[in-house]
């Protein structure tokens, strides 16, 4: 498990992102907690629109990222959990982040933080009868 003070790092990198602009500098301070390979996977998807940012009517955020094998269920900011602090329901979170500990998160949770730093979510609001909607089919596909 990667430690509280390599995610503060981390943190401190997403959060001097943006807005509105990614610069080399960014990508570059990226490339120290990640490999190329998913730094530039996490940028395709928020260049593809693939960060859907679900906006409930009493102000909660819920996220969904269009993968390449599926739309998977991103939470990219679990405050009450600092060794764990995001989680997505893909394949490659539950391998790389979960059980073998070599990345800090997937491809697809940092997506959702760079898109938001960025303003580069697809936003949509969402009603509680769509939300739990969403939140069923989501269920039934796990």
């Amino acid at each position: 498990m990667a430690s509280v003070q390599l995610y503060r790092l981390l943190e401190a990198v997403l959060s001097s992102i943006g807005p509105d602009t990614l610069t080399d500098e960014d990508i570059d301070k990226l490339g120290f907690f990640f490999p190329s390979t998913l730094v530039v996977g996490a940028l395709d998807l928020i260049d593809r629109d693939c960060v859907i940012k679900y906006n409930t009517l009493w102000g909660r955020s819920h996220y969904q990222v269009l993968g390449s094998m599926g739309t998977y269920v991103v939470f990219p900011s679990l405050a009450q959990s600092p060794s764990m602090p995001s989680f997505c329901d893909c394949p490659a979170f539950s391998y790389t982040v979960l059980l073998s500990h070599t990345h800090l998160m997937c491809k697809h949770v940092l997506a959702a933080r760079v898109a938001e730093r960025l303003r580069r979510c697809v936003e949509r609001s969402i009603g509680p009868d769509e939300l739990g909607s969403l939140l069923s089919r989501q269920h039934s596909n796990m």
